[in-house]
């Protein structure tokens, strides 16, 4: 199992987007950076180019990733809320009434992937991200 500590780094992100219900696909890519704040917190940026339904937009996000005191960790959207516990290669949810959310992090120190599914009345998308380390400033 990796912890966010072993991730510290400069990652290529490429995440796939299947809005099922639009029967629209697209692509983000971008750049993720994994950077440690604190004993048992990493913050994780997220930033790059959306190219979905004929539009390109830039698109960014942080995320917080914190060790509790029994030594699990969750992650935190920006503004504090919690998101999901970090377990590796298990299903995750993210509790987003009224639709549900299931998500997976699997993969090695090199590269990783984060796959979430919505299902609901509201949405019905498939979101794949792979992370790859950079191995040089032109990756």
């Amino acid at each position: 199992m990796l912890l966010p500590t072993d991730l510290l780094g400069d990652w290529v992100l490429r995440r796939r987007v299947d809005d099922r219900r639009a029967g629209v696909d697209g692509i983000v890519t971008g750049t993720t950076t994994l950077t440690s704040t604190g004993p048992g917190e990493v913050r994780w940026d997220e930033s790059g180019t959306m190219t979905f339904d004929g539009r390109t937009v830039p698109v960014s996000r942080t995320l917080h990733v914190r060790r509790a005191d029994d030594d699990r960790w969750t992650v935190f959207f920006a503004d504090g809320r919690p998101f999901h516990d970090w377990v590796w290669g298990a299903r995750v949810d993210h509790a987003c009434a009224p639709d549900d959310y299931t998500g997976v992090l699997a993969g090695d120190a090199d590269r990783w992937t984060v796959r979430w599914e919505a299902h609901g009345p509201a949405k019905d998308y498939v979101l794949d991200s792979e992370l790859r380390r950079r191995s040089h400033p032109a990756d």
